[in-house]
């Protein structure tokens, strides 16, 4: 059983946070998802040989150090091959994703279940911003034409921030867990306690399409708080263990430290809320998770569930690209 006691729902309620540990079985949840993202990769290893982009394809070597090779020597980051969601912009009929029932089977986790009920009520559903994020040591990591590191440290944001405004009417609650120990070194996440009690902060573009610049002091890619509207010199890290899991509210400010280490940082971030409120990316499928007035609603199918996101590609593929993003720089904050 994973529900929260009232201390922790207490702490939770107050900072905005609370890590559980030993939360998720890394036996029967954990260690399954590890197996199938090997096939993954040795996919994608498969494609990049045949396409001349790498010399080999370094079965020889253990999964961190074998993405590590080959992003390095590819020059590329190929995060949409593991990911189960799809991208905010470009999707095309071939766009790849992984849905499959190891990653289903975490998604309904019944002791993360337990927890997110503590929290949300009864009626749980899978929010589909939902991500997996391999994240390869900075020192081996391929560069863009600004010699940023391409999928590195993950700059402040607000959950509620980066999804349209419709979910700031939701209880969206985002659970993070490692799939291997996240330490300081190699980019566990961390968080400022208490500042969910604010509004949603302005996010910030790191490049402005209207100017075509960089903004200056923030990184390129994605959007991101200024540390000038939170207190940044509160912000904690949060260390974890494989099996331990981070809650966190919509409004939480946090982000993710960069891994200097030589291992690579390997961690899910899922969202749950009740069921009817809006997802903030209604176009793309979640799906009842727990419901004890609908029980014949919950989804046990990982069939079905890796249906629903190739349909959704499908119909997207074809239609023009819808924006997830609120924000468009001209705030003041963003100078």
């Amino acid at each position: 059983m994973g529900r929260l006691t009232n201390d922790q729902l207490d702490h939770f309620k107050e900072f905005g946070f609370l890590k559980v540990e030993n939360l998720i079985d890394p036996e029967k949840i954990i260690d399954p998802i590890i197996e199938e993202y090997h096939t993954v990769l040795g996919n994608l290893a498969d494609e990049l040989y045949a396409e001349g982009k790498i010399n080999s394809k370094y079965e020889d070597l253990e999964f961190g150090e074998r993405v590590t090779k080959i992003y390095a020597e590819s020059g590329e980051v190929y995060n949409q091959y593991f990911d189960f969601s799809l991208p905010q912009s470009g999707i095309k009929d071939d766009t790849p994703f992984w849905a499959g029932p190891a990653v289903f089977n975490a998604l309904r986790c019944e002791s993360l279940l337990d927890a997110v009920q503590s929290i949300i009520g009864d009626e749980i559903f899978s929010n589909p911003i939902q991500h997996v994020r391999i994240k390869v040591p900075e020192a081996e990591a391929p560069r863009d034409e600004n010699g940023m590191v391409k999928f590195g440290a993950t700059p402040w944001h607000q959950d509620a921030g980066v999804a349209t405004e419709e979910v700031d009417n939701t209880n969206m609650l985002t659970v993070w867990f490692p799939l291997m120990d996240a330490s300081e070194e190699n980019g566990c996440l961390q968080v400022v306690p208490g500042s969910h009690e604010g509004k949603v902060l302005t996010h910030c573009p790191g490049f402005n399409p209207k100017t075509g610049k960089l903004v200056q002091g923030l990184a390129a890619g994605g959007l991101q708080i200024p540390t000038t509207l939170f207190q940044s010199e509160d912000a904690m890290p949060i260390p974890m263990k494989k099996g331990d899991a981070l809650f966190l509210t919509k409004k939480t400010v946090h982000s993710a430290l960069p891994n200097i280490s030589d291992k690579i940082r390997w961690s899910f971030d899922l969202r749950y809320q009740p069921i009817g409120e809006p997802t903030g990316r209604d176009i793309f499928p979640g799906f009842v998770a727990r419901s004890k007035k609908h029980p014949e609603d919950i989804l046990f199918d990982p069939t079905i569930w890796h249906d629903l996101w190739e349909n959704a590609r499908d119909k997207l593929a074809k239609e023009e690209q819808f924006s997830f993003n609120r924000w468009d720089g001209e705030d003041p904050a963003c100078a």
